[in-house]
């Protein structure tokens, strides 16, 4: 299974669980996905926010997509791990300003306001999991991607 398979699954389902840790906490939420193409995964959350604070403590991430779409996906899972990197590119975050206008009402000023954090896994492993393979998990097949 080639890279491509993973990113069309990512930007299908579009939402993920995202987890970090706090100290020995671990914490999970739901996140909207930017985009997922060959430089990786992308998303975007605000500096106040405390996960924010946990990607700049510790860059270790997993997420965790899952379709519950009727059709030949639905129940799949795909999980990622990786290290997050934060992204300036100010083209990209004129287009998630674009593309996403509530930013502006949550207090986004421009695609130079540090109050938007743009996130990255370029680099780390992914794999699906579906009911076939829920008592194989050491066999499922594991990708690794970027660098």
């Amino acid at each position: 299974m080639d890279f491509q398979e993973y990113t069309r699954f990512a930007n299908e389902v579009r939402t993920f669980y995202l987890a970090t840790v706090e100290g020995d906490q671990p914490r999970v939420r739901a996140i909207g996905l930017y985009q997922a193409d060959e430089t990786g995964f992308t998303f975007f959350t605000e500096s106040v926010k405390a996960v924010y604070r946990q990607l700049q403590n510790n860059r270790k991430v997993e997420l965790c997509f899952h379709s519950t779409k009727p059709g030949p996906d639905a129940g799949k899972v795909m999980r990622v791990s990786g290290e997050v990197e934060f992204i300036d590119d100010i083209a990209m975050r004129t287009q998630i300003l674009e593309k996403n206008p509530f930013l502006k009402n949550i207090g986004v000023s421009g695609p130079e306001d540090p109050l938007m954090v743009v996130c990255r896994i370029s680099k780390g492993e992914a794999f699906f999991w579906t009911f076939a393979s829920n008592m194989k998990e050491a066999e499922i097949e594991r990708i690794k991607f970027g660098g």
